[in-house]
């Protein structure tokens, strides 16, 4: 394929994602034995989760829980500022039930959220140093985009819970993915985008957690994100990972298992 064609494909297809990261750019649940859930239980969106009221972090322990520079080795973490905040009211759906899942994209708490606190996790530059962003913009081919922009961006927003809250909010969140595998709109600071589909990931960790690949399509172009969920006790971690090179459809996106191994050492 020639350079420019590479370059279009991936930027058309990045523009549906980067829309659904406007904040950040800023699967199967856990099928652990200690879970105990089954393949209904994760369809049907319930939780293997005792319902008992769980201890809440303060903002404080939610702080020092949060992930920091050189947690997760190879990226850039960074605090979020207020220009990444977005409203509960300022999410709209054309599907109402799909509301926990578009929260989630957009790092949005739940009802019963005491505190909150975000980061974003960017992978370090790849490159050789041979060839600049500038000189792929020029037409240095496939290869040279592809190495320049396989970089994984993960938007995440950690958030404690009181009582049973967690656990509700993360059963929501499981049971809006199941019910809007098929697709939904999302709206956010009036610009819409469409999500086509929502594929169901395997991934481990804390007392349960669930993962998707999230499709997302502009003009045509369609375009993968990574959404993960991860409870332990009152605490709710969201992870919303994109790789603009995987728009192109030549690299293989891979959830972001690293930065959400990392957030649940530091729950511990």
């Amino acid at each position: 394929m020639r350079a420019t064609a590479v370059r279009r494909t991936a930027l058309a297809a990045s523009a549906a994602a980067l829309a659904l990261l406007a904040t950040a750019c800023g699967g199967s649940s856990d099928a652990d034995a200690k879970d105990g859930q089954d393949e209904k239980g994760a369809a049907n969106g319930s939780s293997s989760a005792p319902k008992t009221p769980a201890k809440a972090l303060t903002a404080a322990e939610l702080e020092t829980a949060a992930l920091a520079q050189g947690d997760v080795k190879g990226t850039k973490i960074t605090k979020t500022g207020p220009a990444d905040e977005v409203p509960a009211d300022g999410v709209k759906v054309d599907k109402e039930a799909c509301l926990p899942v578009a929260h989630a994209m957009y790092g949005v708490a739940q009802k019963g959220a005491l505190a909150t606190t975000k980061r974003r996790v960017i992978d370090e530059p790849k490159t050789d140093g041979k060839k600049s962003l500038e000189d792929v913009a020029k037409g240095e081919g496939a290869d040279a985009f592809k190495d320049a922009f396989n970089l994984t961006s993960t938007f995440v927003a950690l958030h404690s819970y009181e009582g049973t809250a967690g656990p509700d909010a993360f059963t929501a969140l499981k049971k809006a993915a199941a019910d809007c595998a098929g697709g939904f709109t999302a709206t956010v600071a009036g610009a819409p985008t469409k999500v086509v589909s929502m594929a169901e990931e395997k991934i481990t960790g804390g007392d349960e957690a669930v993962a998707w690949t999230v499709t997302s399509e502009s003009d045509g172009a369609t375009a993968p994100v990574k959404l993960v969920a991860l409870r332990k006790g009152g605490s709710v971690a969201t992870f919303f990972a994109f790789n603009l090179a995987a728009a192109g459809g030549d690299v293989k996106f891979e959830l972001p298992t690293a930065v959400v191994s990392a957030q649940d050492e530091k729950l511990a």
